[in-house]
């Protein structure tokens, strides 16, 4: 590691807060440690922001609303986030490094996320300029469906992937034409905190992004609560999604949730069987099983199940798990302590519930032992009623389940509380088809697994979320719709 984030030699901008266009210190004294989950030492310290904190940023962001970015153009505001996207290429490798060191995953993991927050800001850069309503002619009117920015938009974001969740919340709302208040995680705050420092350049004016750090139970939940947000977006458990559904009822503040997965990936018979295999892998143990479409049940046709059982434990034992910074490294430590402690209650719970055939412990090794590693695991033939195939375990945690029929598989697929995403593998486009139809999931992937294109919308059905991120509707979820009647006739109403 290069040491150039290390506690001796914090960025400034880690002990404080963003508000304003400026980073300023909290009305509080209480610091929040940030931990590398490769070592378990500090790197940097953030601050907890208090109630007043959050008050500070709302009011910056309804002035900035109502004063500068009110009469900012489209044009300008779709350069800037152009601005914003060249500062993260440009700064790729340094932020990288904080995402890595901060959140444990693999620094080629961390490269890519930013190239890829970036690609989201110069999509919705480009987007800025063609929003638009509708206009329609009747007798003696025009009707003009116009859309206008929601207002103050609250964005809460969680610790799996820490610049790609800011993109995916900061941008369409800039494009829309909103102000933000944005409280990353308190695991990993350092990579946003570190870009807010290129907003300036980028042309920002003060106010329209402000940036608090804290807990969720005091910060997050002053932020939900504060009169002077008019829209919340949230990324997380949902346990907290609930939460702050119920909250936002109070003042019927407009909601996005994505949330939680137990994303089925299902494996036919007369699927490309290396290809089937690669995604299955790649489909749990990338990002070490950190992501809410993990695709944790894998359900394979019984013809092929004990050739994919083997190939899969065989494949998986290859799985590199080392230092994060190293570039050849495939899976770092799980985030936290905390976290740690989660998913090795799961390997343990599954020990109980199905058959292990891979892993179900702690990761160990010279490199290791410091850290919160665990192993890849496999259990196979799991009860799809088990608590290890309908909880989300947000680990490198895979269940195996056989199926006879499409029809199995498709009823399999959907018993599931959650509906995030769903893989399906067979060269049969028309069995294909089948599945997409009528699996109940918000993204379906045909013969690929976990690619979320800036241009596709993302979100899930049943307790997976409401609302959707990305694509065109991505910027919707930040307007409104107000009608105009405008009067052809210049003539009386005239009362009946």
């Amino acid at each position: 590691m290069s040491g150039k984030f290390d506690a001796m030699h914090e960025e400034p901008s880690f002990g404080k807060l963003f508000i304003n266009g400026a980073f300023v210190g909290s009305t509080g004294a209480a610091r929040l440690p940030v931990i590398d989950p490769f070592d378990q030492s500090t790197i940097a310290h953030a601050v907890d922001a208090t109630a007043e904190d959050v008050d500070r940023a709302v009011t910056a962001a309804g002035e900035a609303f109502e004063g500068a970015w009110r009469e900012t153009s489209a044009q300008t505001r779709g350069q800037i986030l152009w601005r914003i996207a060249a500062a993260l290429r440009e700064r790729s490798a340094e932020l990288a490094e904080l995402e890595t060191r901060a959140s444990g995953k693999p620094i080629a993991d961390s490269e890519s996320d930013i190239a890829d927050a970036a690609t989201c800001f110069e999509y919705y850069g480009g987007l800025a300029t063609k929003l638009h309503g509708d206009v329609t002619s009747i007798e003696g009117a025009m009707v003009l469906a116009v859309k206008e920015p929601v207002g103050v938009a609250a964005q809460i974001i969680p610790w799996n992937y820490p610049m790609l969740m800011a993109a995916w919340k900061l941008a369409p709302a800039l494009c829309a034409g909103c102000t933000v208040v944005l409280k990353p995680s308190e695991e990993t705050p350092l990579s946003v905190m570190a870009l807010a420092s290129s907003f300036a350049d980028a042309g920002l004016p003060p106010g329209v992004v402000n940036i608090v750090t804290g807990r969720g139970e005091g910060a997050g939940a002053a932020l939900v609560d504060h009169p002077g947000v008019h829209k919340i977006a949230f990324t997380g458990s949902g346990e907290v999604g609930r939460h702050i559904m119920q909250r936002a009822a109070a003042g019927l503040k407009r909601v996005t949730l994505e949330l939680g997965g137990k994303s089925p990936n299902i494996i036919c018979a007369d699927a490309n069987f290396e290809a089937a295999i690669d995604g299955a892998l790649f489909g749990i143990f990338l990002n070490q099983g950190e992501m809410c479409s993990a695709g944790s049940r894998i359900l394979v046709e019984r013809s092929i199940y004990a050739r994919v059982l083997e190939a899969l434990v065989e494949r998986a034992r290859d799985i590199r798990i080392g230092p994060p910074m190293d570039p050849e490294t495939q899976m770092g430590p799980l985030v936290s302590a905390r976290h740690f402690e989660r998913v090795r209650a799961y390997q343990e719970l599954g020990k109980a519930e199905a058959r292990l055939v891979l892993g179900g412990g702690r990761a160990t090794g010279a490199a290791l032992d410091r850290g919160w590693f665990v192993e890849p695991t496999i259990f196979a033939d799991v009860n799809n009623h088990s608590r290890i195939a309908r909880e989300e375990v947000f680990g490198p945690v895979a269940c195996l389940l056989p199926f006879d029929s499409d029809e199995e598989a498709i009823a399999l697929g959907n018993d599931s509380p959650f509906g995030l995403a769903a893989a399906v593998w067979t060269r049969d486009v028309f069995r294909a088809l089948r599945f997409t139809r009528r699996l109940r999931t918000g993204v379906v992937w045909v013969n690929h697994s976990q690619p979320a294109p800036v241009e596709g919308p993302w979100g899930g059905f049943k307790q997976s979320g409401l609302g959707r991120e990305l694509g065109r509707g991505g910027a919707d979820a930040y307007l409104e719709t107000k009608q105009v009647y405008l009067n052809t006739e210049d003539q009386p109403i005239g009362w009946p």
